[in-house]
């Protein structure tokens, strides 16, 4: 068993853990703190990856502007202090039912699809993580998803503003 198989093991159950407590986190600060931690760990996941540029990515850009961008709306807002809103009756529901679709499929994916999987650890290349690949491949290849989660965040500040809106009466 070598260094970064323990090492690998402990970051995974610290994301595992901080991403649980974000979601049943009743406090929206606690749980955007639980996401902080997540980010740190998959950068530290990144630098055992031997991916630096990435991981000092995701300290600065996630955790360093995003994060405290909502930390900000947060508390200017007053989310944290928000009561309870009542939940439709179907939601529960179908949210379970979601989920349980969700972990079958992720079951099936382990069980069945063996093929998928690489078997082996393969040789990384030599400027995996660069600056000029990571790049290339986000205004290339991957420029959908890119702005994708561009409007994904968008729409996620927008949404925190108006479900902290008080209403004219």
């Amino acid at each position: 068993m070598t260094i970064p198989l323990p090492l690998f093991l402990v970051l995974a159950l610290v994301a595992i853990v901080s991403a649980l407590g974000m979601l049943v986190s009743r406090n929206a600060i606690y749980a955007a703190l639980f996401l902080v931690v997540n980010f740190m760990s998959v950068a530290l996941f990144f630098l055992l990856l031997n991916a630096p540029f990435i991981a000092i990515a995701q300290v600065s850009v996630y955790t360093g502007a995003i994060m405290v961008l909502f930390l900000f709306v947060i508390m200017l807002l007053g989310a944290e202090r928000a009561g309870q809103i009542q939940a439709i009756r179907w939601q529960v529901p179908l949210a379970v039912i979601l989920g349980v679709i969700l972990l079958l499929e992720a079951v099936y994916i382990i069980i069945y699809q063996r093929g998928m999987l690489p078997t082996v650890a393969t040789q990384l290349p030599a400027d995996f993580g660069s600056p000029a690949q990571v790049g290339t491949a986000l205004f290339s290849s991957y420029l959908l998803p890119f702005e994708i989660t561009s409007v994904l965040l968008l729409v996620g500040m927008v949404g925190a503003i108006v479900l902290t809106k008080k209403e004219k009466k």
